[in-house]
């Protein structure tokens, strides 16, 4: 009988390193960071998502890129799996991206911010209670700490922002992947220094960012970034 990853203690997760330890890591940090969204409005509300942002897509990024694929090798069922993992994803990423265009007083925004944290909690779930402890029956101890160091090094150049048209799988989301990254921290640098900056240069410094913006938008719709993915997360 399948443990979850979260009742599980470090050595049974195959030892320091080992990617369900960095995967289990930052979801309880996602966790600690939902707790702190309840009840923010605002500009507060605001910088809680952005960290959120900053977490979930570099990590379901790095997921799509180094994890699943090993999933649908080594596991008969892992198609489905995974398949319905990038759902979530990809969903997280149009929630994202809608709450972007919504005001802090659209009657919208209460409804799908709290879809967002119920796809968020359900995704997490889905990977430590059914997908992992799954993948724990095909791998030893060394192939776990191996993969932990794949997904750590893409997960460090990962983008940081919903690109909801881009495929959730190669050779799309590897070849967009380099440039978004470079484009969304940029961004975010960006952004943190236009709270931080006089009011007089704030204007200048959000020029900035919608110019990134743009940019990214391009490189999502470049053709190769969209091949890969199955129907339905294809946009």
């Amino acid at each position: 009988m399948t443990r979850s990853i979260a009742d599980q203690t470090v050595t049974e997760l195959g030892g320091p390193g080992s990617v369900f330890v960095r995967q289990r890591a930052d979801h309880e940090q996602l966790d600690r960071l939902l707790q702190e969204l309840d009840g923010t409005t605002g500009t507060e509300q605001e910088r809680v998502l952005r960290r959120i942002d900053r977490l979930v897509f570099s990590h379901a990024f790095a997921e799509e890129t180094v994890l699943w694929p090993v999933v649908r090798r080594v596991l008969p069922d892992g198609e489905a799996l995974t398949l319905q993992v990038e759902e979530e994803h990809q969903e997280v990423n149009e929630l994202v991206s809608t709450l972007e265009t919504l005001g802090h007083d659209d009657p919208r925004r209460a409804a799908t911010l709290a879809r967002l944290v119920q796809v968020l909690r359900e995704d997490v779930r889905d990977e430590e209670d059914v997908m992992f402890p799954r993948l724990q029956q095909a791998l030893d101890g060394p192939a776990l700490r191996r993969l932990g160091r794949q997904w750590e090094v893409a997960r460090r150049v990962s983008p940081t922002r919903p690109h909801p048209t881009v495929s959730r799988r190669p050779p799309g989301n590897a070849v967009s992947g380099l440039p978004l990254s470079v484009l969304d921290r940029t961004r975010d640098l960006v952004d943190a220094g236009v709270q931080h900056a006089p009011a007089r240069l704030a204007p200048a410094g959000r020029a900035v960012s919608h110019g990134l913006a743009a940019v990214a938008g391009w490189v999502e719709r470049v053709p190769l970034a969209r091949r890969g993915d199955r129907p339905p997360t294809s946009r």
